[in-house]
C-alpha cells in the first residue's frame, strides 16, 4: 500500500486504497455521455485509470475503441472487450498515440507532484497530433463543507468523512461507501488545485485547456499547446 493510502473492505484492495468490490458495483454516470460529446466518433482512446472499466464499457458500446490501463491487475481483470495494459500511468510508454487520451477518476489531484507531472507527461506522450485529452477535476468545493453524503437512486450511500491538510498543500481524503450488505473505506492523498493552478499545471506539461465540457469545469477537454 502507497503511504498515505489506505482501504478496507470485502475483497482486493488496490496499492491506492481502491476496492475492487466496489468499484465493480459503482454506477456509471453522465461520464461516456460527456466524452461522446466532446469526441470524435469512433476515435481510439487511451483510458488511464480505467480500473474494472466502469466508462471504458459504456464507451465501447458508443462505438470507440478504447485501450484500458491500469496499475490493477485485479482491477484489469473486470474488463471486457478492450485492450488492456497493466502498468504504473507514470511509466507508460506504448510507441504509438490516440485520437483521445483520458484522465479521469480525479487523477491530476495527485498528492505528489512530480507524480502529477509524470501522469500529465503521459497524457502528451500518447496523445496524436489533433488530438484531445481529457481531464476529470474534482469539484471545487470537494475538500469543504464536511463531511457531506449522497444517497444513489441504486441503494447505497457514499460519504466524504474529511479531509485533513497533511503539509505542503495536500489532504488527506477519508471516504465511505455504504451498501445494505457491505461497507468500503477508502483513504487518499489529494491536492486541490483552483483553476489557476490547474491550468498552470497544464502549460507546464505542454497542454492548454481547449474548453471546460461541464458548468461545474469538473470536465475539461485539453490540447497540446
Amino acid at each position: 500500500m502507497r503511504e498515505g493510502y489506505q482501504g478496507t473492505g470485502p475483497g482486493a484492495i488496490t496499492p491506492d486504497g481502491c476496492a475492487v468490490e466496489l468499484y465493480s458495483r459503482l454506477p456509471v454516470g453522465d461520464e461516456p455521455d460527456i466524452i461522446t460529446a466532446a469526441v470524435p466518433a469512433g476515435a481510439r482512446i487511451l483510458e488511464l485509470g480505467s480500473g474494472v472499466g466502469r466508462m471504458t464499457h459504456p464507451l465501447l458500446e458508443r462505438g470507440f475503441t478504447v485501450t484500458a490501463v491500469d496499475e490493477s491487475a485485479e482491477m484489469l481483470d473486470r474488463v471486457r472487450g478492450a485492450r488492456t495494459v497493466c502498468s504504473p500511468i507514470e511509466d507508460l510508454d506504448l510507441d504509438e498515440t490516440f485520437d483521445v487520451v483520458m484522465l479521469a477518476s480525479f487523477l491530476v489531484h495527485a498528492g505528489d507532484e512530480e507524480v502529477r507531472r509524470g501522469l500529465l507527461g503521459t497524457c502528451v506522450r500518447h496523445v496524436a497530433e489533433g488530438g484531445y485529452v481529457l481531464i476529470q477535476r474534482e469539484g471545487e468545493d470537494y475538500h469543504t463543507d464536511l463531511p457531506r453524503e449522497r444517497g444513489d437512486p441504486s441503494g447505497f450511500t457514499t460519504r466524504i468523512l474529511s479531509a485533513e491538510p497533511v503539509g505542503d498543500g495536500v489532504d488527506s481524503v477519508r471516504a465511505e461507501y455504504v451498501f445494505p450488505d457491505a461497507i468500503w473505506t477508502q483513504t487518499f492523498r489529494s491536492r486541490p488545485l483552483t483553476r489557476e493552478q490547474f491550468e498552470e499545471a497544464l502549460a507546464e506539461a505542454g497542454l492548454t485547456v481547449d474548453r471546460y465540457l461541464t458548468e461545474d469545469r469538473i470536465w475539461v477537454r485539453a490540447v497540446k499547446r
